[in-house]
């Protein structure tokens, strides 16, 4: 039978402000000083272990990455992570679609989350205007300068908003030489601007709780973010503003300049805390790409880099430091653990709380 595909431009959307919020800001946030939640002794020689391989990185200059999921967000560690940049100890971060939501409501809004169960009954789930249009705008923006989602968003936080070209600019640009890079970006702005009513010059969007956000700290402390989302995996796809290829564009960017990272990763370490799916996936494509552009040039593939993986489910019982298991074990099924066994160096896991751990580790190294 014949599907016709939903026109988006049809849904009613709603201000943030009649959304019931479940987390706060300032309820959430962590105080780096204060004292990290208890954790295993096990947990804690492995977190101890981590602190010395980063400061070895860092004295070699090698990459420090850290992957996250966006619950450590939520969990109230931008602080701990702020200072974790600014001190040097951390030289890239990348997380996933929601990790930029909740960070881009949090520093605009100071709220975010909501009960997805409920507002899917009522059709209002993710249909925010302010999240979905600010976040296409910041990425159509940055994307004029040749910056990816996470450096797009993370400017426009810090810098509240942005500038916008006038249309003629736009259009005389477009047409002066169609096959130029940017003609898909300035096309994309082009349509938005007009669609939108978004008149050029400054557009502010005063972020009042930046400390809370992650990109805006990373961007201030120029440490590159990358981002890595799936098309209709955010709710920033539940608005007429949608355009995959906005998103599509700029995580492009991002998978490049995150490889840029994992090539410098010769006695570096890896992080990846609570993003049991993103964190592995990209990071095996990744790393696959720089070595296959290593070999072509007569070098040596990534070596000698430690990787700690940290999420709360068990890690099916198996010691993963001493290799991958059989297909009749469950524990083979743990993607976060077997995509990551099997990228060389050496991989940990840790059963741990997120927060707990980035905490720890921020006093290990102090």
């Amino acid at each position: 039978m014949p599907i016709q595909p939903l026109d988006l431009q049809r849904l009613r959307v709603l201000p943030l402000s009649q959304r019931e919020s479940l987390t706060r800001v300032d309820d959430i946030l962590i105080d780096p000083a204060t004292a990290p939640k208890p954790c295993s002794d096990e947990n804690r020689r492995m977190i101890d272990d981590c602190a010395a391989r980063i400061r070895t990185a860092r004295d070699r200059d090698a990459s420090v990455m850290l992957i996250y999921g966006a619950h450590l967000l939520r969990n109230g560690a931008a602080r701990i992570l702020g200072d974790m940049m600014r001190q040097g100890w951390i030289t890239h971060l990348a997380t996933n679609g929601a990790g930029t939501i909740h960070d881009w409501e949090y520093a605009w809004f100071g709220a975010s989350t909501e009960s997805v169960e409920m507002n899917v009954a009522q059709g209002t789930f993710g249909t925010w205007h302010e999240t979905s249009t600010n976040i296409h705008l910041a990425l159509m923006s940055g994307a004029l300068e040749g910056l990816g989602y996470g450096q797009a968003l993370g400017k426009f936080i810090a810098e509240d908003g942005t500038v916008l070209p006038p249309v003629e600019i736009l259009a005389a640009a477009i047409a002066a030489d169609p096959a130029h890079p940017l003609t898909g970006a300035r096309a994309d702005l082009l349509r938005a601007m007009k669609e939108q009513g978004w008149d050029a010059g400054p557009f502010r969007v005063e972020h009042r709780w930046k400390h809370g956000s992650i990109l805006g700290q990373a961007f201030q402390h120029d440490v590159p973010v990358t981002v890595h989302p799936g098309i209709g995996y955010d709710i920033i796809a539940n608005h007429p503003i949608f355009n995959g290829a906005v998103l599509g564009r700029a995580a492009e960017w991002d998978f490049k300049l995150f490889g840029g990272s994992v090539d410098a990763l010769d006695g570096g370490v890896v992080l990846s805390v609570g993003s049991a799916i993103m964190g592995p996936q990209v990071f095996e494509k990744s790393l696959s790409c720089v070595n296959n552009l290593r070999i072509q040039n007569g070098k040596p593939v990534v070596k000698d880099h430690a990787i700690y993986v940290v999420d709360l489910q068990d890690g099916g019982g198996w010691d993963w430091t001493t290799g991958e298991p059989p297909k009749t074990n469950p524990a083979y099924y743990l993607r976060f653990c077997k995509s990551y066994s099997r990228m060389g160096g050496t991989m940990r896991y840790l059963q741990c709380d997120n927060a707990a751990f980035v905490q720890t580790l921020y006093h290990a190294l102090k």
